[in-house]
């Protein structure tokens, strides 16, 4: 099995998780594994108590990545996740994530306390699901335009923004608000709902949109098909705001058309455990009441 492992560079305040993870990955003789290459220097620190290992080599940008890579093992919370799709791209390659983080709907497998996940998935003993990703054509968003869990427009001053919205070329009233959230199933347990907007199933084939802060107090979240093609432009009293795909940003000029559609390839996430209300029920505390006793 050929194996990729990456994480932040402040995953080195985790090397005790990642000394095991590398402990149990060196010990598999039929594993050839890359690593990403702000992490060289953590896994060379731990050279002299892991295993030896032969085959180890190094990857930082999508061109490094070998195409036959059977797992991608992303080290971190979601937000880490998210920052391996840039890479990953189009590949089609199996990504898991690696819990180091607190929340992780995307990253469900863990280091340590007994849990097994970690040898199931270096095994293959795994399943692998697609989550959609939006794709946004906006003169701003050259360089990767994906996106896993949200696309947003947000305000960079005390200014509300006054969005235009079409979808399927039908003009929508015109939102009022702090921004807007253009979310995809995955990203309705993120952003999307903080506001406000509904849990959806991640194999839903539907796409959110919700205002955030929405001045026009009647204005709701709205639920449209995937197959939806949604368009804005916005205006307001600032020179511009703020347009960000997942974790990344970008300044959006006034006036700028952004067009958003569904991509036309998915992320494949894999998991040991791919139970989506096992994991509302315990990461969430869904339907726990103090004054119910089970």
């Amino acid at each position: 099995m050929k194996v990729a492992i990456f994480g932040r560079s402040h995953t080195h305040y985790n090397a005790g998780e990642i000394h095991l993870l590398f402990q149990r990955i060196c010990a598999r003789p039929d594993i050839s594994l890359q690593v990403y290459e702000p992490l060289k220097d953590l896994l060379q620190s731990m050279a002299g108590e892991l295993p030896a290992h032969t085959g180890i080599s190094y990857f930082s940008t999508c061109d490094g990545l070998a195409e036959d890579t059977d797992l991608f093992l992303s080290l971190g919370g979601d937000g880490t996740f998210l920052d391996s799709i840039p890479i990953v791209r189009g590949s089609m390659i199996p990504v898991a994530g690696i819990n180091f983080g607190r929340l992780g709907f995307l990253t469900t497998a863990s280091v340590g306390n007994g849990d097994s996940s970690i040898d199931e998935l270096l095994e293959g003993r795994f399943s692998v699901e697609e989550r959609a990703l939006l794709h946004v054509d906006s003169p701003c968003t050259e360089t990767y335009p994906y996106c896993l869990n949200e696309l947003t427009i947000q305000r960079r001053d005390q200014s509300m923004l006054e969005i235009r919205l079409k979808v399927n070329g039908v003009e929508l009233p015109e939102y009022y608000s702090d921004g807007l959230i253009i979310a995809t199933p995955t990203g309705s347990t993120a952003y999307s709902m903080s506001i406000g907007g509904p849990i959806v199933m991640p194999d839903s084939k539907v796409t959110i949109i919700a205002p955030i802060a929405p001045h026009n107090l009647n204005v709701r979240p709205l639920v449209v098909p995937d197959t939806a093609s949604i368009s804005f432009e916005y205006e307001g009293r600032g020179e511009d705001a703020l347009l960000t795909l997942d974790n990344r940003s970008v300044i959006l000029p006034k006036h700028t058309s952004v067009t958003v559609s569904k991509a036309d390839f998915p992320v494949r996430r894999a998991a040991v455990d791919n139970s989506f209300i096992g994991a509302l029920s315990q990461k969430l505390m869904w339907g726990q009441d103090k004054r119910i006793l089970k």
